[in-house]
Parts: structure tokens; sequence; C-alpha cells
């Protein structure tokens, strides 16, 4: 889209507020708005801002931080009553108008830029699967002299809202939610509500349902989208479902374990790379029909497993989702339909154009520029050095090993078993992120140093279910 476009949809949705948004850290949304006759003097100046304001992002350049929208990522925001334009930006350096080394989403510029550079690829997409829960109500809070929260699913016998009597006897118990028809699946209509603002916008939707989890966990996915934009795109899709959900009265969550004891929310990562418009990844009669780069692929990213887990896994709540069971992949391996495994290899994708793999272990409290460039960066790197995973007893293993002996088990490489764990895998494991100048260790230490402190103030607070064990003690 050039500007002349973008002043003509503006004059023809009669646009009265351009609202811009750029993303911290930690992986949220922060936005600016600005009445749309401004619009050329923005794209030109940007706009300054006080980074040092959001969590995170302090450092030398914080005093000299500009929005530059990106008129590209140009939507209407059909959530305002007024009409408004949403533009996408990178925070950038207020003298050279480039994204800083700390800007989220211009790592992820940097991280293809750097994959074109490496001659491995010229283009790569990607499929976020996007799992999260649809709540009536949900209540928490947390002082130094009380913890605890709330929630509430008319879908679940379990935790019926107080008003909800289930006169039409719907709500469930004691079964698994997957693929639960309507009128089970009550959230149907505003799931796919939700599609038809994503479908409005470009985002293509591969297909939705019901999640496992009865107390109404969804899913999303969607087709195979382009990498950058698709960093764009999951930020979108989750704005969207937030704010669905809210006008319906419900709450959504995206948190990996929200629910003791029932399914948690993961945020699967299906990738292909291509050279000239062929899948570099697609080699008949190899293991799977996968090339060595595929191979090495893989070998890069569970070899840096444990490290990347740092930034697909960023929250406390991350590791209460990864345990053994409820399909959750804790163990550094790759096979071909094997859910239990890190990364596997989707059967059903058995041609040249479908060629793929999934990394599953990551989840929805990642930032997703942050998450998907370092995969990438591990990808790569396992193709520069050609890490090959049999090398390293990560597979291929086709069968359930939650199946195997306890012994069989502990001899393959673990995933980290909390956020310190994974964050200290991080800190002594990251000179892949650094190639090409993707990453720098200014960024890598403010996300390590802004994810401990969230692990320590879950450490050191009294635990509700404490009381229950501990109080008479």
């Amino acid at each position: 889209m050039d500007i002349r476009t973008l002043k003509q949809l503006i004059e023809e949705q009669e646009i009265e507020a351009i609202d811009l948004k750029y993303v911290g850290l930690g992986g949220q949304w922060y936005h600016i708005t600005f009445p749309a006759r401004r619009l050329e003097d923005v794209l030109e100046r940007g706009v300054a801002f006080d980074g040092s304001s959001i969590p995170g992002m302090r450092s030398v350049e914080s005093g000299d931080m500009v929005l530059m929208p990106d008129i590209e990522t140009a939507q209407m925001d059909s959530f305002y009553e007024v009409p408004t334009l949403r533009l996408i930006c990178s925070i950038c350096d207020a003298e050279t108008r480039i994204g800083i080394q700390k800007d989220p989403r211009s790592v992820a510029l940097r991280a293809h830029k750097y994959m074109q550079d490496t001659g491995i690829a010229d283009s790569s997409s990607w499929i976020p699967e996007l799992e999260y829960h649809l709540f009536d109500t949900v209540q928490f809070y947390s002082d130094s002299f009380s913890s605890g929260y709330t929630i509430t699913s008319s879908e679940c016998k379990e935790c019926l809202p107080d008003d909800y009597d289930d006169l039409d006897g719907l709500s469930r118990d004691h079964v698994k939610g997957y693929h639960a028809d309507t009128p089970f699946d009550r959230f149907y209509e505003i799931r796919q509500e939700m599609v038809g603002h994503m479908e409005d916008l470009g985002i293509k939707i591969r297909y939705h349902h019901h999640e496992v989890g009865l107390s109404s966990q969804q899913e999303i996915e969607t087709e195979l989208l382009e990498f950058p934009k698709i960093c764009d795109d999951t930020m979108v899709m989750k704005d969207i479902i937030r704010r669905t959900a809210l006008e319906y009265g419900l709450t959504a969550t995206f948190m990996p374990k929200p629910v003791y004891h029932q399914a948690g929310n993961g945020m699967h990562f299906h990738m292909m790379l291509h050279k000239k418009g062929k899948n570099i990844f697609y080699k008949k009669g190899g293991y799977a029909d996968l090339s060595d780069e595929a191979i090495w692929f893989i070998g890069g990213i569970l070899f840096h497993g444990r490290a990347l887990v740092g930034f697909t896994n960023p929250s406390t709540n991350s590791f209460k989702r990864l345990l053994p069971g409820f399909e959750a992949p804790v163990k550094l391996i790759y096979g071909l339909a094997n859910r239990s495994a890190a990364i596997r290899i989707p059967k059903y994708a058995n041609t040249e154009d479908s060629k793929r793999f999934e990394f599953r272990t990551g989840d929805g409290t990642c930032n997703p520029y942050l998450a998907m460039s370092a995969i990438l960066m591990a990808g790569l790197d396992g193709i520069k050095n050609k890490i090959d995973p049999a090398d390293h007893k990560f597979g291929p293993f086709d069968d359930n090993i939650f199946a195997w002996s306890k012994e069989k088990q502990d001899t393959l490489l673990s995933i980290p078993g909390n956020l310190k764990e994974a964050l200290q895998a991080l800190q002594e494991d990251h000179e892949f992120l650094l190639a090409g100048g993707v990453f720098n260790e200014d960024l890598i230490h403010s996300h390590i140093k802004l994810k401990m402190a969230e692990y320590e103030a879950i450490d050191s607070r009294p635990h509700p279910h404490e009381m229950m064990l501990y109080y008479n003690l």
C-alpha cells in the first residue's frame, strides 16, 4: 500500500482517528492515537515517546525513541465506534529512523533479512495455532493478606456461573471437549465471528474448533502465512479474540494452564522455508520425506531447545502446562505424527507444497516476534553447522515416549522444569541469537531480568494451596 492508496482509504471510510500500535518486550500491545489529518506528518517524522516507561525498554536509547508506522499494516479497526485506522509501528532511533535493538518487531525484520543474507532461504511460512479459553467470568486478587481466583464456565458443571441454572442441561463433566459439536460447543458462533474479523483483514484461517478442555477451551489455526508479517497477524488475532469475547460478556485468556488438571493452552508453530519458490524442507525418500536442510533445522531447534524455551514459554504458568500427559511435549525429540515430541512432522503434510514440521512446546504468553525469530535463528544455526539430531539422541522417535519406562525416558534431554531454569539456559546459550545482529546482549539481558522478576514474585509469595497443605501442621 502506498500513501496515495492509504489517503484514499481514509477518505472513503471517513476515518477520524489513526491508532498506532507497538509491542513491548513482554509481548503486549501499547497504543497512541492521533487525528487522521496529521497522517503525513506522522509518517514522515514518527511519534516520539518515553521508552523508559515501557517495561524492559530502558537503555541508553530510551530517551530518543520514535514510533515509525508501517503503512503496509494499515487496517480498519472495527471495534471502535469512531472510524479508526490501525497502523503497526516499529520502535526506531529518533535520528536514523532504524529499528532499535530492543524493539521486538525490528528483531523479526532483522531475522528475516539475516535468513536471506545466509542464502539458505529467501522466505519462510508459519502457522501459529492459537489455543485459549473463553470463560464466563474471572476474578483474581493478591495482596499481603489474601490471594485467590475464581473462574466460571457455562460449559462445565464443576464451575458454573452463580446465576446460571443449566436449565437446558447442556453443561457437562467427565468428558473431553475436543471437537465438541453444537449445542455443547456453546461459543461456536462467537468463534466464527472472530474468524470473520480475521478473514476480513486478510488473515487466512485454516479452521477453528472446540479444544480438549471442557471449560470452553478453543483453537483457531491459520493457513501458512509469511514471516515476519505473521508476527503482526498473531498480535491482531489475539486482539480480535479478546475484544470479541468482551462484546459478548466473556473473558478470553491465553494462559498456558488456567485450569488445574485440564488441558492447557499451547501455541504450536508450524514452519517451512522457501528458496526461489521451492520448499527446501522437502526431499522424497528421506525420513518423512525431509531434506537434509530440514533435519539440520530440526537439529538446531532441539540443540538450542532449552534456551529457546526462555522465549517461547516465558511465564511461570508455562511450566504448569509442560508436564507429562495432556499431550504436552517435555522431551527435546522429533518424530513423524508424534504428539509426545517437541517437534512433530504432520503425517498429512506429505507433498512438496505442504511438507513442514511444528514446534509444539510454545504457548501464548510468548512475544510472537521474539519467539518466532528465536526459533528461526536456532534452525538456521542448525543448517549452518549441520546439526544432526541423531548425534544428540533427539530422534527420530515415532512412538509415544510416555509409554516408555522412566529409565528410558530419562536418557532423553528435557526442557527446563521451570522459568528460572529456562532463563538460565538462555543466559548460557544465546550466541546463535546474536548472528547478523538480530538479537543483542542488551535485549537478552533485559528479557531475562524482566522474567526473573516475575519468577521471584511468584516464588516468594505464599500459595493458596499451601494453606490447604500446611496451615494446621
